[in-house]
């Protein structure tokens, strides 16, 4: 958009430009100043580039320009205007876990995002090869709004159980079908358990056929057995009665133990030298080291390797606090220990910064779905970005959403989830534009103990 502005007054007087409002990040002023003389006038361009992400809504948005004259500061002008963004739509799905395994039943969740900015209204089927298996899922349709999750709960069963043998796997994808778009596929895979291992099998086959052999041959050849054992005992006068039981004299009571002897104090060691002085030494307070973030690993990577692309993280742990920092696809964090990760600490090099935001448990759903809490965040090369919170009520962390701001370069990774395991590599799609992948779980009750990132 272009701002034209006329000089009426007198003088020459020198105008600032600033976007002011909503749409200020937004916003880009070009010149940010114009000198005007006496009944001239002069253009500005004005530049909007909102970011392809939820906060963006599609819709109208206002906007205004701030107008200072130099020579008259009092006078400041603020023209308006509004600014219609555009609707996309971005639809993201993700099964968890993807391979589930059991005898009669398998529950994988199905989490579908929207990351564009206007609601999205899907619905879900199921389907594998030789229908082997069936879908009950709940709900089949759902409605999201820009920026959240939605949760699908899905029940697989075999149409055939499998009363011995080995385990067999059994793909199946899940569809998520919107009007009008290609249907989105998930797919995962259902390992069906046996009822009982073949071993097990061929041993009570064997079983089987040795007590019937045992039954068979006790029936054919039972030995008669007899015995004169009462018989000799009576004409020997002995009686079979028992004795009668005979009393055992008192076993004599043990001496009292003696007491141990007092352990003697240990001398103290005199605190006074030559001269009688104190000899105590005055001590020193020790001095606290910088604390080392993810923001100084990289730097030191970057000196030994100005032209490479590096990342570097660290992680904070309830009630433990931060990690050591951590580079380049190895872990950070107590991955089985159980404990919550609550904040993030990362830093990027080559690769024109990162952005992205927590993902934490939403209290006030009703479905269980978790949510950005706060807008995206973005950090320069070398500088610390940081996800969540290190309050001591801090929410955990379900996961986060991150980005490199170079759309040539990928950040893949990869997350410990609690009750489960390391999650497989992802990466995001640098050809999509405003491309992120999310670090995490999306089931409320579970949170991430430990991170992998590389770019």
């Amino acid at each position: 958009m272009r701002l034209r502005l006329r000089n009426t007054g007198d003088v020459v007087d020198e105008y600032r430009f600033e976007a002011v409002g909503a749409l200020a990040p937004w916003t880009v002023v070009e010149p940010q100043s114009l000198r005007l003389y006496p009944g001239t006038t002069g253009t500005v361009r004005l530049e909007f580039a909102p970011p392809r992400i939820p906060d963006a809504a599609a819709g109208p948005h206002p906007y205004a320009v701030r107008i200072t004259p130099t020579e008259h500061p009092e006078a400041v002008t603020v023209p308006e205007g509004v600014v219609t963004v555009t609707p996309f739509e971005e639809v993201r799905a993700e099964l968890v876990p993807p391979v589930v395994k059991g005898r009669f039943r398998g529950r994988p969740r199905l989490a579908v995002d929207n990351l564009g900015n206007v609601k999205v209204t899907a619905s879900v089927n199921g389907n594998d090869n030789g229908d082997q298996l069936s879908y009950d899922i709940r709900p089949g349709n759902v409605q999201i709004e820009p920026g959240r999750a939605a949760f699908i709960e899905t029940t697989l069963r075999p149409r055939r159980i499998t009363w011995f043998g080995s385990a067999e796997q059994r793909p199946f994808t899940l569809a998520v079908r919107r009007s009008g778009v290609t249907p989105l596929d998930v797919e995962g895979t259902y390992v069906q358990r046996a009822f009982a291992p073949r071993w097990l099998a061929a041993c009570l086959g064997i079983l089987t056929a040795l007590a019937l052999t045992f039954v068979m041959l006790w029936i054919a050849y039972k030995p008669h057995v007899s015995t004169a054992a009462t018989e000799q005992l009576q004409q020997a006068g002995v009686s079979t009665l028992p004795p009668e039981p005979t009393l055992s004299p008192q076993a004599p009571k043990a001496p009292p133990a003696a007491s141990a002897p007092p352990v003697a104090a240990a001398p103290q060691e005199s605190e006074t030298g030559d001269g009688g002085g104190s000899g105590q030494q005055e001590s020193k307070p020790p001095q606290k080291a910088a604390e080392r973030t993810a923001a100084t690993a990289v730097r030191e990577l970057a000196a030994e390797d100005p032209g490479g692309r590096h990342i570097c993280y660290r992680v904070y742990v309830r009630d433990k606090g931060w990690t050591e920092p951590a580079c380049d696809d190895a872990p950070a964090g107590t991955p089985g220990s159980g404990a919550q990760l609550t904040a993030v600490n990362v830093s990027a090099s080559g690769t024109n910064g990162t952005t992205g935001g927590a993902f934490v448990p939403d209290p006030a759903s009703t479905k269980g779905e978790g949510h950005y809490p706060d807008p995206w965040t973005n950090a320069a090369d070398g500088v610390d970005h940081y996800f969540g919170s290190t309050d001591d009520d801090a929410p955990y962390l379900m996961g986060f959403s991150i980005s490199v701001n170079r759309g040539k370069d990928a950040v893949c990774q990869s997350s410990y989830v609690h009750d489960d395991d390391w999650l497989g590599l992802a990466c995001d799609d640098p050809t999509s534009g405003f491309a992120f992948t999310y670090v995490g779980t999306h089931d409320n009750k579970l949170w991430i103990e430990a991170v992998r990132l590389k770019v």
